[in-house]
């Protein structure tokens, strides 16, 4: 009798425990609620992403049109340097036996001329009074013309000479800071095909410049003008500001587009302030480029903009008061749900601008969480934003029944 008796409340335990979980466990899994946003302002912008080299804006190679030995260098690498100033000087000795040569057979050759011409008027005078043959004349007017071109050669040959010796000292050709030496005292350079290269020299490294490398999928996007920020493996924790300047056109086959592996890519040039040059010459940058920005403008979650209060996103008793408009936005009093149509402009599919239709401070609800658990997916929706772009201002997660 007693073990019946035991067992009828352990029963009734059982059950009176089953109903509550069924009943009240269950109306919690079914709990809705929402989580509401504050309509305010915010950048809002989309990048795309590639890698370039920094390199200098302007950027000579200096090199030589002559062979000859390297007999002394007056700069080295970081040499600040002027225009016309004395860098490097080749040995002369070659030269200057070139151009006594030419000097001496330019002297020769003009003595004949002289000669020549003197003798070719005298005879032209001769011959006009009939004093002389023609044929005394015709030799005469004959060797001057040859002595005239011999002279001339002759000229043409001792300007070449005294170019070639002034090649021999090398000067920089602009302002600027030497950034590579790419020869040694004693080194005998060759000027073939090819002239050789004695020195870079870059003009301003407070102006720098970086080459980058942009994905034909994506080049559409850029445009002169916008706004550019970029790293370097350098300073990992600063970030620089840059501007597009060119985009390099072309074929695959042209300097402004390089083919790799079926892949286009197009040269994009940014221009970049360096005032305590940090940034070096031939560093890696990792940019993003702005193809949309806009800074401070009046945005909300785009989120809100696709809730829609409808079932089963709402109690049987809640009330909806709806309006014609394509984008909308919803505020919630009590159980009653107001819709708002708005003017939305750009978007980066995480914040949209709102150009109209709805005050600045306003709070919209966002989206519905449904069941007990609706914390945890609040948070969930939280890390999937993305940690590059802004999120929503003042996201009130207070829930309401």
């Amino acid at each position: 009798m007693k073990k019946s008796i035991v067992i009828g409340v352990c029963v009734a335990v059982a059950a009176a425990a089953g109903c509550y979980f069924y009943f009240f466990e269950k109306g919690e899994k079914h709990k809705i609620s929402y989580a509401t946003v504050t309509v305010g302002r915010s950048d809002i912008s989309n990048s795309v992403t590639a890698t370039g080299t920094i390199e200098p804006v302007t950027e000579v190679q200096v090199g030589t049109q002559v062979s000859g030995i390297i007999d002394k260098i007056y700069v080295d690498y970081n040499s600040v340097v002027k225009k016309g100033q004395l860098i490097a000087e080749m040995d002369k000795v070659t030269l200057q036996s070139e151009l006594a040569s030419a000097q001496a057979a330019y002297d020769g050759n003009l003595a004949e001329y002289e000669y020549q011409k003197k003798n070719f008027e005298r005879n032209k005078g001769l011959h006009a009074q009939s004093l002389i043959s023609d044929m005394e004349y015709e030799q005469s007017e004959y060797n001057y013309k040859k002595a005239k071109s011999a002279f001339d050669s002759s000229k043409a040959a001792l300007a070449k000479a005294q170019r070639n010796l002034s090649y021999a000292t090398i000067t920089s050709p602009i302002d600027g800071v030497v950034i590579s030496r790419d020869v040694e005292e004693g080194q005998t350079v060759a000027s073939g095909f090819e002239t050789p290269t004695l020195f870079n020299i870059a003009a301003d490294l407070t102006q720098m410049q970086v080459v980058a490398d942009v994905d034909e999928a994506d080049i559409g996007g850029v445009e002169e003008g916008q706004r550019v920020s970029f790293t370097v493996d350098a300073y990992p924790n600063d970030v620089f500001e840059g501007k597009v300047t060119q985009i390099r056109l072309g074929s695959t086959a042209s300097t402004g587009a390089t083919t790799s592996e079926s892949v286009v890519t197009y040269e994009v040039v940014i221009m970049a302030q360096n005032p305590d040059l940090k940034l070096k010459p031939r560093l890696t940058a990792n940019i993003a480029i702005y193809i949309l920005d806009k800074q401070n403008v009046l945005s909300v979650s785009s989120r809100a903009l696709r809730f829609s209060p409808t079932v089963p996103l709402i109690g049987k008793d809640d009330i909806v008061v709806d309006c014609e408009g394509s984008s909308k936005l919803w505020t919630r009093d009590g159980n009653t749900f107001t819709a708002h149509p708005v003017q939305t402009g750009i978007s980066n599919g995480i914040m949209t601008e709102i150009l109209g239709g709805i005050d600045e401070g306003t709070v919209v609800v966002e989206e519905a969480i449904m069941g007990a658990a609706a914390e945890e997916e609040a948070n969930a929706s939280e890390i999937e934003r993305s940690p590059f772009m802004p999120g929503p201002p003042n996201r009130n997660n207070n829930k309401k029944k």
